[in-house]
């Protein structure tokens, strides 16, 4: 087992990276004090629920927990204000008071829905990220929580950190292919803005990467993890530092918002608004390098580069005015200076953003 701490002086909170960790959650509810006195709710999806939510039902339960659940429908539609009041109204059925707890088992949707559900309950219960896809090494950590408005991803939120997030990563052995590869986005933005190295590391590790090599897995999202609790740990509230971490959101959340989220997946949106980005680096003077190996990096994990020809650039930059990086008439965004250096420019012209969407449907 692998240990991070997230330090945010009396919010500070740690994350634990291992296998088997869902088998002993009892143990580290109890650790972190963990009412058994009020009920517990957690939120899983329907893909996940299958897998893990009886086995970790029972296990809190055999721990003196009283748990209920609450499913919800896989996928980035669910991150609704229609699902957040059912989850509301569950919460409500069950009993939950101010000293529960909401638990989040599954992937980002599940995390980012369970934790506002935490966030605005009674004004905020205790909250724990249990993990269960790659891409959510980066998306429970953080306390970044939101669900999403059809004209804008992620606008209607908070910021609320969990109490700890359990990571267990032999639940990952069930991811469908396609989410395994959209899940190594998170990972790949992680090296390209602070780590150079641990970006070749990615290269060379590819093939054991992409196949779940244990060994290769826990230390790739415990690097992954290390880079975002740095950099929550220096700017818990995203006043400066922390923007850096959206690296390829402010096109990949346009390109979602447009696709109705349900097109692209998270991690594919991202992957091409990394391309996006790397492009808007040349127009601004630095290396064609930066391109090149990001374009690189990411279709080797099989990642889309390439924007789909049918998507309309009007409604895409449309949508990148509803984006919270777009201010005061300027549109932001963070460019790479070189690999695993960035900077955030908030004089980035319009014209510029609709030429690169326009090539992103032209890469090769």
């Amino acid at each position: 087992m692998m240990e991070l701490k997230v330090d945010l002086g009396e919010r500070s909170y740690p994350i634990y990276l291992g296998e088997g960790l869902l088998q002993e959650a009892s143990a580290y509810f109890d650790k972190h004090g963990i009412s058994k006195r009020s009920p517990i709710l957690i939120v899983t999806d329907d893909s996940v629920a299958g897998y893990h939510l009886q086995p970790v039902k029972d296990g809190l339960q055999a721990g003196g927990y009283n748990v209920h659940s609450f499913v919800v429908p896989s996928g980035e539609s669910s991150k609704s204000l229609h699902m957040l009041e059912r989850i509301v109204t569950a919460s409500l059925e069950a009993g939950l008071d101010r000293k529960s707890a909401i638990v989040a088992l599954g992937g980002g949707v599940v995390g980012d829905l369970a934790g506002f559900a935490a966030a605005s309950f009674m004004r905020g219960i205790a909250f724990i990220q249990m993990p269960t896809t790659i891409l959510a090494h980066d998306s429970s950590v953080g306390g970044k929580v939101a669900v999403n408005h059809p004209l804008a991803k992620n606008i209607i939120g908070a910021f609320h950190q969990p109490e700890m997030v359990l990571y267990d990563v032999s639940t990952l052995s069930t991811l469908p292919k396609r989410d395994i590869s959209a899940g190594f986005s998170e990972m790949i933005k992680h090296g390209l803005i602070w780590d150079a190295e641990f970006t070749s590391w990615l290269e060379e590790n590819r093939e054991r990467l992409l196949a779940l090599d244990p060994q290769a897995l826990q230390y790739g999202l415990y690097q992954g993890c290390r880079v975002k609790s740095l950099v929550v740990s220096e700017d818990e509230r995203e006043n400066g530092l922390r923007a850096i971490l959206n690296l390829g959101h402010t096109i990949g959340h346009a390109l979602e918002a447009v696709a109705g989220y349900n097109e692209l997946l998270h991690g594919e949106a991202i992957s091409i608004g990394m391309v996006g980005s790397a492009r808007l680096a040349m127009k601004l003077g630095y290396s064609e390098e930066i391109y090149t190996v990001t374009k690189r990096v990411l279709q080797d994990f099989g990642l889309p580069v390439r924007l789909p020809e049918h998507y309309d650039t009007a409604q895409i930059m449309n949508a990148m005015m509803h984006d919270k990086k777009f201010k005061e008439g300027t549109m932001t965004f963070v460019i790479p200076t070189e690999i695993g250096r960035v900077e955030i420019r908030s004089d980035v012209r319009r014209e510029w953003v609709e030429e690169v969407v326009e090539q992103l449907k032209r890469e090769a």
